[in-house]
């Protein structure tokens, strides 16, 4: 016996203590059941960090986060608007990550759809009928945003130029021109205000008593139309090849060069789109902030979904429901923002850390996979 425990211990002599190997595949079920770990693993780090630093209650203060979401009608009104804003971004990011292009890019493109809103809103807003100028504004919007997106695009197809840093250059160059034009605007004004307050042309109309109901059913429309582009059609099927491996797409005949154009030039078009519910149909204002940061955001939503549209969905609600619950916290109870968004940063970090564990597995020295 004890011959056959030194064997062993001498074939596992070279092994390291803890190794990672890769799943070959995880159900629903246990897909489900590391999630909803994670979500309360963060609950009771939230709850100790809550007691430790604020000697508040933890109950208390999950149920502030819950009512600032689903308090009222109105509450939930605008935590539906904040949602669709966030999912339309995840949508347009959706075919360009999929293809393995990382499109940073998605603050920029939203800037340039929202500003060729506001241009043709102030204008085209005294001299159009309001069907007609909401068309303009949709063309030159999504046209904007499309070509704010293909011109890195193009760039990586000719000569190889790196994704990331070409399309995260262009949010800046994008907020530099969305200032200049801000200041252009106003005129001899000292700031910069809502457009068309008067007339409220080019203002999407009122239906079920709120403006954003129609982004709200634009967004509806494209999560669906998105997901079986990906999935049903051709250009679906390409992004996908493409993704997994250029040189195997070119050997099935794929024109990777025109795929990855095309791709992104639909990615930037939605985006564009974004921003014209943005300004049209949310804030009646183009400014730098604008797109608030939702186009790095939307990058999570894509990535955790893995791209299903529907499961995108899900996520924004997750992470509408912990920044305006962060928000509610700071104000009900006099917190700085730091401290509420620690507690909606660890929920958000434990969730992402359960995807490392959904897709691989822990083996330990001389045992079997930790599952």
């Amino acid at each position: 016996m004890n011959a056959q425990n030194k064997t062993k211990d001498m074939n596992h002599a070279g092994e390291p203590l803890l190794r990672m190997a890769k799943r070959d595949g995880v159900s629903l079920k246990k897909k489900i059941f590391i999630r909803a770990a994670a979500i309360l693993l963060a609950l009771i780090i939230d709850a100790l960090f809550i007691v430790m630093v604020t000697d508040l209650n933890p109950i208390k203060i999950y149920g502030t986060m819950f009512i600032a979401n689903f308090g009222n009608k109105l509450k939930i009104m605008w935590m539906i608007r904040d949602l669709v804003t966030l999912l339309i971004v995840g949508v347009a990011l959706a075919p360009a990550f999929k293809m393995r292009f990382w499109n940073v890019g998605g603050e920029g493109q939203i800037l340039m759809g929202g500003l060729a809103t506001a241009f043709c809103m102030i204008k085209f807003g005294n001299s159009m009928p309001s069907w007609l100028l909401i068309i303009v504004m949709l063309v030159t919007s999504v046209l904007c945003g499309a070509l704010w997106a293909f011109i890195p695009a193009f760039f990586k197809a000719k000569w190889g130029t790196n994704e990331t840093l070409f399309t995260l250059m262009m949010n800046y160059a994008a907020t530099s021109i969305v200032a200049c034009a801000t200041n252009i605007f106003r005129g001899d004004a000292p700031m910069f205000t809502i457009i068309n307050m008067g007339s409220k042309a080019g203002w999407f109309p009122m239906i079920f008593g709120a403006r954003y109901t129609i982004n709200v059913i634009v967004v509806v429309i494209f999560t669906i139309l998105m997901y079986i582009y990906l999935k049903y059609t051709k250009h679906g099927y390409e992004i996908a090849v493409v993704g997994e491996s250029e040189n195997t797409a070119r050997y099935a005949g794929i024109d990777v060069k025109k795929v990855m154009m095309r791709t992104m030039a639909i990615s930037g078009a939605i985006c564009g789109l974004s921003g014209m519910l943005i300004v049209a149909g949310k804030d009646q204002i183009i400014s730098t902030g604008s797109a608030d940061g939702r186009g790095f955001t939307a990058i999570i939503v894509a990535w955790l979904a893995k791209f299903n549209t529907f499961y995108m969905a899900l996520i924004s609600l997750l992470l509408v429901f912990l920044q305006r619950g962060a928000d509610e916290i700071a104000s009900a109870y006099g917190l700085n923002d730091y401290a509420a968004d620690i507690i909606s940063g660890v929920i958000l970090f434990c969730i992402l850390g359960s995807e490392f564990f959904i897709n691989y597995k822990l083996i330990f020295r001389g045992g079997k996979a930790n599952d």
